[in-house]
């Protein structure tokens, strides 16, 4: 199929072309009715468990997802250090055979678009609190920005904050990132500390923040 643009009394019109048994089938479609098509695609991500067997597919994720969200703005001595170090294969053994560290892949048509990874107890990189839970990473590739992939990978981090008894849910984000601390402030977040981060040879300032968790009607007790 082949996706053709085509300007018409200034309303663009993508033709969508088949090329079946020697015959040409155009489709016409409008701009909304793309756009439309495309949203309906975006229904179709599923989140999924990550398990030992996915670990190729979370390094490729993860270094891709990471060097997309801050080469701009490090140099590639220490970019190429972190990538390196933070998501080598024994480290994210480690990490999966962890019991109180869980992954989760967004997918879309098989393909893995994004991933969110949590800490509970001991594990949480900071606090260590048991009636915490710790979003570490959620990342998404840069084609998918603006899908709404990340509020899927973060609805599933609240409901597994919620299903563990979570009284809060807390995570630190780079001082310099305003996209992700403007995305975890429209969902409620709020700055409570700050800590270092080190980038290869760099220290960097996270911010810290943390969302209190409402008890639902559920837990109420009320309908």
């Amino acid at each position: 199929m082949l996706l053709i643009y085509v300007q018409f009394r200034g309303t663009v019109i993508h033709c969508l072309t088949d090329f079946v048994n020697g015959r040409t089938t155009i489709h016409t479609t409008t701009t909304n009715d793309l756009d439309k098509l495309l949203d309906d695609r975006m229904n179709n991500i599923e989140i999924k468990k990550v398990i030992l067997s996915d670990i190729d597919q979370l390094q490729e994720i993860g270094r891709q997802t990471f060097y997309e969200t801050f080469s701009a703005g490090n140099t590639e001595e220490n970019m190429q250090k972190y990538l390196g170090e933070g998501f080598s294969i024994e480290k994210l053994t480690t990490e999966l055979n962890d019991k109180n560290a869980e992954f989760y892949f967004a997918t879309l048509d098989n393909k893995v678009i994004g991933y969110l990874k949590l800490n509970f107890g001991q594990s949480q990189t900071e606090l260590k609190d048991d009636k915490a839970l710790e979003i570490e990473r959620i990342y998404v590739l840069k084609d998918f920005h603006g899908k709404a992939v990340g509020q899927l990978l973060y609805e599933r981090a609240i409901q597994i904050a919620r299903q563990t008894k979570a009284d809060y849910v807390w995570l630190g984000v780079w001082e310099e990132n305003p996209r992700a601390i403007n995305f975890y402030k429209k969902n409620g977040f709020v700055e409570f500390d700050k800590h270092i981060f080190k980038l290869g040879n760099d220290e960097q300032t996270d911010i810290m923040m943390k969302l209190k968790l409402q008890p639902t009607s559920d837990e109420n007790g009320s309908h």
